[in-house]
């Protein structure tokens, strides 16, 4: 529930639903404002301490539901990305904390909940090889090999109109940094996930090449058939993306809730990099 009950987070970032009318990403009903009420993953008082004892996490709860974009904010060090990792098991949260589709991810496989639960990372982290290599790689491992055609739908999905077809035979060492970052989000997507965790995935490109990865996940929560959580520094971004937020300070759950309705404690300066306040905060 939010701490504030005016709408001021938007109002902080600039972010007013108007801006967004002849925006790429409109803010559809579907999204924003009417999305299913079924839980897709349940955070059930997350822990999480280190090696000597001290607080990372402390008790955090928060609902992803299906078929929307969940953002994560908050300052850098106040456990963002921890929560994110722990999705997917990518550590081991407590047994009964991270729940998909009501069942305790820590009793599931971790390679299948990997597959189910993606994730895309600030930086592309692609195997040596092809575009093609890396695209069917996912698939290779459970004995499936994707067909030309196969590689080529997913490049188009993740960003990739009018394809050159000997774009998939070209080395990953030459491709920009956008496109790796949209080769990366193809690989991610050839595992056919319920879920995509995005770990800051704009945060090295240019602005265009952040559009376009933007749109790519927009059309693919409004087709319905992904469900999206991001970490990022950017309300902008996030007021683009997401219908819901999770803000964390200092390992702490702050507030949850609607994304237009958090409140002016959750949006200063307290609780985000001066990079993200715009000006707008004044440190109370």
């Amino acid at each position: 529930m939010a701490l504030g009950s005016r709408p001021l987070c938007s109002q902080l970032a600039g972010l007013q639903p108007h801006t967004f009318r002849n925006s790429p990403h409109k803010f559809i009903s579907s999204i924003r404002g009417s999305i299913a009420s079924e839980v897709k993953i349940k955070v059930h008082n997350l822990w999480k301490k280190g090696s000597n004892g001290e607080k990372i996490l402390e008790g955090i709860s928060f609902d992803v539901r299906q078929g929307g974009v969940h953002a994560l904010i908050g300052p850098s060090g106040s456990g963002k990305s921890t929560v994110l990792r722990a999705l997917n098991r990518l550590w081991e949260p407590p047994p009964s904390s991270i729940f998909l589709n009501g069942q305790d991810v820590t009793v599931m496989d971790a390679i299948s909940l990997r597959r189910r639960v993606g994730m895309l990372f600030q930086t592309s982290h692609l195997f040596p090889g092809t575009v093609a290599d890396n695209v069917k790689y996912g698939p290779s491992l459970i004995g499936k090999q994707l067909s030309t055609n196969e590689i080529e739908n997913l490049l188009s999905l993740a960003g990739f109109p009018d394809l050159d077809p000997q774009f998939l035979d070209k080395s990953v060492n030459e491709l920009s940094g956008g496109e790796a970052q949209r080769v990366a989000l193809a690989r991610a997507l050839a595992n056919k996930p319920e879920v995509l965790l995005l770990d800051e995935p704009t945060s090295s490109l240019d602005p265009v090449s952040t559009r376009s990865v933007e749109n790519t996940v927009m059309q693919l929560v409004q087709s319905g058939d992904l469900t999206v959580v991001i970490v990022s520094h950017s309300l902008e971004q996030i007021g683009r993306l997401a219908g819901d937020a999770t803000v964390l300070y200092q390992g702490s759950l702050l507030e949850t809730g609607p994304f237009s309705e958090l409140s002016k404690e959750a949006c200063n300066c307290r609780t985000h990099d001066r990079s993200g306040c715009d000006g707008s905060c004044n440190g109370s």
